[in-house]
């Protein structure tokens, strides 16, 4: 009694810190929503367990200029204040010192990222600048101990410091403009660069004066010069969850992969050790040629864990925790029958248990894993009612809650703290108040019999006050190992699709994560096969299972494999769908085998071949051979940065549909990648996709 006592009176107390919302009838929700609703992220708690902190980034309804700053709330409960606000300027990456009594972040008011502190005993005290280094923080890592930090960012390779005035770039002689990359350059772009061999994500340790300021003397954790060559942490998408500290603090662990002419073949990260004495560090993974990541030492100091994949030149294998006992040297894996891939690892206080989380059959959820026998529980941490959704942010507290940030289809991150055994209390509220005012999202989950005669799962999406037929909106993921999970995207975002009226239907094809590794291998070799017939079958369980679907009146939509798919569609389904919104999609097979950078994926799609040594395997799926059945008109959508599936790919998709006479838009971003990011171009792709599908599905 006294349990379930404390626990209603802290949900009460959650709900009275939520802001208060007149009473209004509901609308639908608008792009211009979802491009000004609150960006949560990044949650810390202070050492004695008081006080929560999380960056929140807020768009200016008119100007779309984004500007990201510091929350705090005590972490019972209530109002939530702005903190260590620095006029004209943003702040992010918030950590507290061990002792408390600072909040460390990093700010951009110099005009470079820099590191900031916040003396917290101090009542009305202003941020301070700690560390003015030539180039910019990308991030950081306090010391347990708090006297040293770690802060990385993109530096020369001799640079014996966070930068200095050369930038190392050997690609540049000169008298030119050209770029000149040398025999055995390795990556010429990635992503949306060009690369600057000699230039690298590097990481450096100083002290902490008694001033609060850094330290002149670095301590680079990727060694001498000759010793480790590459990025520490990852290009293009590592971060904090690459370099950890030891809990003595007197080294660290980070990732890096050798950046020499095998990197755009190499899936092989490695996690290494440094002492941060000055020395070379030591590759602790190298007899594994495959992706180690993650690396979580034990607060006890007794073990070392991470993520390891097992197949070398697969980015979508399975990452199965490893553990090492740093005392004794031994080895093994955790929970290797477990088939889910971790995505993050923490530790509990007490160096007893994990706390990762995974994809699992549309979910993100968290899970805890025993020592040392390696049980597996699913955690129950979303609030009474809710799917667990998508999961993030981990960080387990001494008392045995659990800090987190949970977003769903329905609804952005926040912030939430659970109670050990309890389920999970809103601590931000950051978006409540819009979202109130719109009307809600209904999504339903549903299975059938796909390809092979697996289960297969999809979600339909409707707006709460659906009424009459609904015109489907059919969205097909990327990856191709993804999902179109209960999650929160900015980009693809089911709500906003179907609060226009819409129904959107998803369905997770053989290839989707969150189903067990083999189901994520089947559409190895086989991109338009059994995916296509999983999307073919679902399609028809989705609009048999709901009425409401108008099954006769759809367009499908799809980005990067899902780009590849609409083109595959054209040409193997041309008749199902009234248009079709290809972004980012491969065309032709050949070039996309030539003008890709990390050609590790595309060779191991291919079973594991180059083009030239097995043409077939490529041609077998190459949607530029069916171009003669194309008759399904078509918006494309491409951007000049996209490295991973070049624009070119586009333009020839654009030029085969013009050719053909087929009804057409090609619509170009000379300066996004892969992805729509700035807001203004977020709102402009949005609305001309919206424009095109009220062209066809609007009677």
């Amino acid at each position: 009694m006294i349990r379930t006592s404390i626990a209603l009176s802290a949900l009460a107390l959650a709900l009275s810190a939520a802001p208060a919302v007149a009473q209004s009838p509901a609308r639908a929700m608008t792009v211009q929503d979802l491009l000004t609703l609150k960006r949560v992220a990044a949650p810390v708690v202070s050492p004695d367990g008081k006080w929560v902190v999380w960056q929140q980034t807020d768009t200016d309804p008119a100007s779309y200029k984004r500007r990201t700053g510091l929350w705090r709330v005590a972490s019972k409960g209530g109002t939530a204040e702005r903190i260590a606000d620095i006029a004209d300027a943003g702040e992010s990456a918030p950590a507290f010192s061990p002792d408390g009594k600072h909040l460390w972040f990093i700010s951009d008011k110099s005009g470079k990222d820099q590191l900031w502190s916040l003396d917290l005993a101090v009542a009305g005290a202003t941020p301070t600048q700690a560390s003015d280094f030539k180039a910019d923080v990308a991030g950081f890592s306090l010391s347990p101990d708090g006297r040293r930090v770690i802060a990385w960012g993109d530096v020369a390779r001799d640079c014996p410091t966070l930068g200095c005035d050369a930038s190392g770039d050997t690609s540049q002689p000169g008298p030119g403009t050209g770029r000149l990359y040398k025999d055995g350059a390795g990556f010429v772009r990635h992503w949306d660069q060009w690369e600057t061999p000699g230039n690298y994500s590097r990481a450096f340790a100083f002290t902490l004066g008694t001033d609060g300021k850094l330290g002149s003397e670095a301590v680079a954790l990727d060694g001498p010069p000759g010793t480790l060559t590459g990025d520490t942490p990852t290009k293009p998408f590592g971060g904090a969850e690459e370099i950890a500290w030891a809990p003595d603090s007197k080294g660290a662990y980070f990732v890096a992969r050798q950046a020499d002419r095998n990197e755009p073949r190499s899936t092989n990260t490695d996690i290494w050790h440094s002492a941060l004495d000055g020395g070379a560090p030591h590759n602790l993974t190298a007899e594994n040629k495959a992706s180690d990541t993650l690396p979580a030492p034990s607060p006890d100091g007794q073990w070392l864990a991470w993520a390891a994949m097992a197949r070398p030149g697969y980015e979508a294998d399975r990452l199965v925790v490893q553990l090492t006992n740093l005392r004794t040297g031994e080895h093994r894996p955790l929970a290797q029958g477990w088939d889910r891939s971790v995505g993050s690892i923490a530790w509990t206080p007490d160096s007893k248990a994990l706390i990762v989380t995974a994809e699992d059959v549309l979910d993100n959820p968290a899970f805890r894993i025993d020592l040392p026998s390696g049980k597996v529980t699913r955690l129950k941490l979303a609030p009474k009612g809710l799917t667990e959704g998508h999961i993030g942010g981990v960080t387990p507290l001494k008392d045995g809650s659990i800090l987190f940030t949970r977003d769903s289809s329905a609804n952005p991150a926040e912030v939430y703290i659970a109670a050990k055994g309890k389920p999970g209390i809103e601590l931000s509220h950051a978006n409540d108040a819009q979202l109130a005012g719109l009307v809600p999202l209904n999504s339903t989950r549903f299975s059938f019999t796909g390809a092979n005669g697996d289960t297969v799962w999809g979600m339909i999406h409707k707006p709460a006050n659906a009424a009459g037929k609904l015109p489907v909106l059919f969205f097909v993921h990327g990856g191709p190992q993804g999902s179109f999970n209960d999650s929160w995207s900015f980009r693809w975002n089911p709500r906003v699709f179907a609060s226009q009226d819409y129904a959107v239907v998803s369905v997770d094809f053989h290839g989707s994560t969150g189903y067990g590794q083999a189901f994520t291998d089947a559409i190895n070799r086989n991109w338009g096969g059994g995916p296509l017939e999983d999307l073919q079958k679902g399609l028809a369980a989705a609009t048999a299972r709901d009425a409401a679907l108008d099954g006769g009146n759809a367009c499908a939509l799809g980005a990067s494999y899902g780009g590849y798919m609409m083109n595959w569609i054209e040409g193997q389904w041309p008749d199902r769908f009234k248009c079709i919104v290809q972004h980012d999609g491969v065309f032709d097979a050949r070039a996309m085998a030539y003008e890709t950078e990390e050609l590790w994926f595309d060779e191991w799609e291919h079973g594991s071949h180059t083009y030239y040594d097995a043409p077939g395997e490529f041609e077998k799926w190459n949607p530029v051979n069916f171009v003669a059945k194309w008759k399904t008109p078509m918006l494309v959508i491409t951007s000049e940065k996209d490295f991973r599936i070049p624009y070119t790919q586009g333009l020839a998709t654009f030029t085969a549909l013009q050719s053909k006479g087929i009804p057409s838009e090609l619509l170009v971003f000379p300066d996004e990648n892969h992805w729509v990011l700035k807001p203004k171009n977020s709102l402009q792709w949005h609305q001309t996709v919206m424009d095109w599908l009220n062209r066809w599905l609007r009677k």
